[in-house]
């Protein structure tokens, strides 16, 4: 299935909940649409679903004008944030409606298929309530994954979970997805569940689409400080830097040796320096640039270390991978590469990222 919003708008009174905007979902491949709480997830999917129509524009479904077709008109499987399940049917009963509805037949069979691949097949005659979160959450997956409807759309279905369900579901689900059997759409506020997924990642901030292409694509050449703020999980450390004969100099920092011949001269003051948590060690290599300061925090998050520096070109934020300890107030030396380095102009459009290796 090809779907096609051309020219989108959505008003409500007064106010733009989303500003123009087209976008080409990707047939039978996985959409994740990324950004913070009221970025317009939720609004752009409803619009997709037929639950709402635009302002302005058009929703295409293989060519043909959709704009106007109610959802119940629409091939479509929805699963929400909340738990929703018919709370006196048995899973089984529940995980069945769709097929039912429609009076296929081998629906004993495909209900167990599909309990199967999320693992809630000995549930089956159980009711909803007698189930975890998690597990209920299963079984309103299984009830849209058995439905095999050409466009899929999940809003935000593991924000609910606890963080050990939302690991476990973020595997299995990509794996589910990656059958190519619909075209999913995938809304989340988390930069990791977007990596996880993978396919393409539509980056959303107020109502806006900043951009839109291969998850990897968009993650590693963030085409805007916007759309690097979106996609980054610690935050991106972002600095103030000027154009120098070098490369750009921190302002309250040192030099950073980089190629400069990307930094127009008429841009070359108020430009940004974006470097990832990741991007940020304790243990110098050859060439880097060392960042002086005192730390504020360090907190152990899984198998990696988040610590929070306070320096003179403003505050950090390193990820180090396994567990370190740090004492609070303690002077600290962080270490990057200029080649890990990304440039952004004083318009905040993106102006040098770190090359990639090959297969990133």
């Amino acid at each position: 299935m090809q779907m096609v919003l051309e020219g989108i708008r959505k008003n409500v009174g007064r106010e733009t909940w989303l500003h123009p905007m087209s976008l080409a979902l990707q047939s039978g491949a996985v959409t994740v649409l990324l950004g913070a709480t009221q970025a317009g997830k939720t609004s752009l999917m409803r619009i997709m679903a037929g639950l709402d129509k635009p302002s302005r524009g058009k929703v295409l479904v293989d060519g043909k004008d959709v704009t106007e077709v109610s959802v119940r008109e629409r091939d479509i499987s929805m699963v929400y944030q909340q738990f929703i399940n018919y709370p006196s049917l048995t899973v089984a009963r529940n995980i069945a409606s769709p097929l039912r509805l429609r009076k296929e037949e081998n629906i004993d069979e495909r209900v167990r298929e599909v309990a199967e691949r999320l693992h809630i097949e000995m549930f089956l005659d159980r009711l909803p309530a007698e189930l975890s979160g998690g597990q209920q959450q299963r079984v309103a997956l299984a009830r849209a994954l058995i439905k095999k409807a050409p466009l899929m759309l999940l809003d935000e279905p593991l924000v609910n979970l606890d963080y050990k369900l939302r690991e476990e579901l973020r595997l299995e689900l990509s794996a589910l997805f990656a059958t190519g059997e619909s075209t999913v759409v995938y809304a989340t506020t988390e930069p990791g569940e977007a990596l996880l997924l993978g396919g393409y990642t539509a980056v959303l901030d107020c109502g806006e689409l900043l951009q839109y292409g291969p998850t990897a694509e968009v993650f590693h050449q963030p085409i805007s400080l916007r759309v690097a703020r979106a996609f980054s999980d610690p935050p991106m450390n972002l600095l103030l830097a000027d154009a120098s004969a070098q490369g750009v100099q921190l302002r309250g920092g040192p030099e950073c040796p980089l190629d400069n011949a990307s930094i127009p001269a008429k841009k070359a003051t108020d430009i940004t320096m974006g470097l990832r948590a990741i991007a940020l060690r304790v243990t110098p290599r050859p060439g880097d640039v060392a960042l002086t300061g005192t730390v504020d925090l360090a907190e152990i998050s899984g198998s990696d270390t988040f610590v929070h520096v306070h320096s003179s070109v403003g505050d950090l934020v390193a990820q180090l991978t396994g567990v370190h300890y740090f004492q609070l107030g303690a002077p600290i030396t962080l270490h990057f590469s200029p080649q890990e380095a990304y440039l952004f102009d004083a318009t905040g459009a993106l102006q040098l990222a770190p090359k990639r290796a090959k297969g990133e």
